[in-house]
């Protein structure tokens, strides 16, 4: 099952509810991610950026985005970012993927370097 980190930004308001009432928001978030049969692997509050980082497993691609859009729709999220995790063998496995694809740049313009005679 692929997993995904998702970095979440509370709105000010949130991030005021959630010192004065000491609540667990972890707890809060793993009935709708279990929902969408996801798995919540690991959680951690980050004081920079972000506000929360949570490391998700889920079945498929698809409901990532739909928790991503849950959590937005429901006002207490400011921002989340989730992206794709790839173990070291998928990575491997996309880069040699990658080496073989037909895909060509455009062309970068010539600097033209003019010398003195």
């Amino acid at each position: 099952m692929p997993f995904f980190c998702h970095q979440i930004s509370f709105t000010n308001d949130a991030w005021t509810r959630v010192v004065q009432n000491s609540q667990d928001r972890f707890e809060a978030i793993r009935r709708p991610i279990e929902s969408l049969g996801g798995k919540i692997q690991a959680t951690f509050f980050a004081l920079d950026s972000y506000d929360v980082l949570a490391i998700t497993e889920f079945t498929e691609d698809i409901s990532p985005s739909s928790i991503a859009i849950a959590f937005s729709a429901g006002g207490d999220v400011a921002q989340i970012h989730s992206t794709r995790l790839l173990g070291a063998s998928q990575a491997l496995e996309a880069m040699r993927s990658a080496g073989v694809c037909t895909y060509r740049p455009l062309p970068r313009p010539s600097h033209l370097v003019a010398s003195a005679s």
